[in-house]
C-alpha cells in the first residue's frame, strides 16, 4: 500500500534516475506502478516532477523528451556533428524505396503492399517489407477483405520512438498536392494486389 511520503526533490531525483537507467522509454504509468509504487505520489505530482525535469534540461546537452512509449533522455540534435565521432559504426543508410514505403505506411495506414506499389509506380520488394518488419517499425495489422487477402501494414510504437514522435499526428503535414495525388492513385480501380 502506497503510504510513504517523499519530498518533491526526492520525487524528481527518483523519476530522473529511473528514466536515465531505463533501456527504453518510461511511461508515467510505469513509473507509478514500479519505482513509485510504495510511495504516496499522485499522477499530478508525477506530471509536475516531469515538467520540472524537462525545464531543468532545456539549457543542457541532453533533453528529456516524450515519445510514444513514454519519456527518455536524448542528446540535443544540434550536437550530433560532435557526438557522431564517438561511434565507429555509421547509422545504416536506407534506400529511397524503403523510405518511400515507410512514408506511405506512416501516412496511409493501414495499407497493403499493392496499394504502396500503386502509389510508387514500381514493385516494392519483399526485402523492403522484411527490413521494416525486422526493425519493428511496421507490423501486419490484419488482412484486406479482397481476393488474396493481402496483409495490411501499419507503423508501431518503435517507429514513433525512433523518430521521436509522440503520435502519428506529429508527422509533418503533407502538401495538399501530394495528398490529392496519393488519394487519386489509391482510388484507381485498377489496383491489383500482388500474390504473396
Amino acid at each position: 500500500m502506497a503510504s510513504r511520503r517523499i519530498s518533491d526533490e526526492q520525487l524528481i531525483e527518483i523519476i530522473e534516475a529511473a528514466i536515465f537507467v531505463a533501456d527504453k522509454p518510461v511511461s508515467k504509468r510505469l513509473l507509478k506502478d514500479t519505482v513509485l509504487s510504495e510511495l504516496a505520489v499522485s499522477m499530478s505530482q508525477i506530471n509536475r516532477a516531469i515538467e520540472q525535469i524537462e525545464n531543468h534540461f532545456q539549457t543542457r546537452g541532453i533533453r528529456l523528451v516524450e515519445v510514444a512509449s513514454g519519456y527518455r533522455f536524448q542528446a540535443c540534435s544540434s550536437l550530433s556533428p560532435w557526438l557522431n565521432t564517438l561511434f565507429k559504426e555509421r547509422a545504416p543508410k536506407y534506400s529511397r524505396a524503403l523510405l518511400e514505403t515507410l512514408s506511405l505506411i506512416a501516412y496511409r495506414q493501414p495499407i497493403t503492399r499493392g496499394e504502396i506499389e500503386q502509389v510508387r509506380g514500381v514493385t516494392t520488394g519483399s526485402a523492403i517489407i522484411k527490413t521494416l518488419l525486422e526493425r519493428e517499425w511496421i507490423k501486419s495489422v490484419g488482412h484486406k477483405e479482397v481476393p488474396g487477402k493481402p496483409a495490411l501494414y501499419a507503423t508501431t510504437k518503435q517507429f514513433l520512438d525512433y523518430f521521436s514522435l509522440t503520435g502519428l499526428d506529429k508527422l509533418p503535414a503533407l502538401e495538399q498536392l501530394q495528398q490529392s495525388k496519393i488519394n487519386q492513385l489509391l482510388s484507381d480501380p485498377s489496383v491489383r494486389e500482388p500474390s504473396e
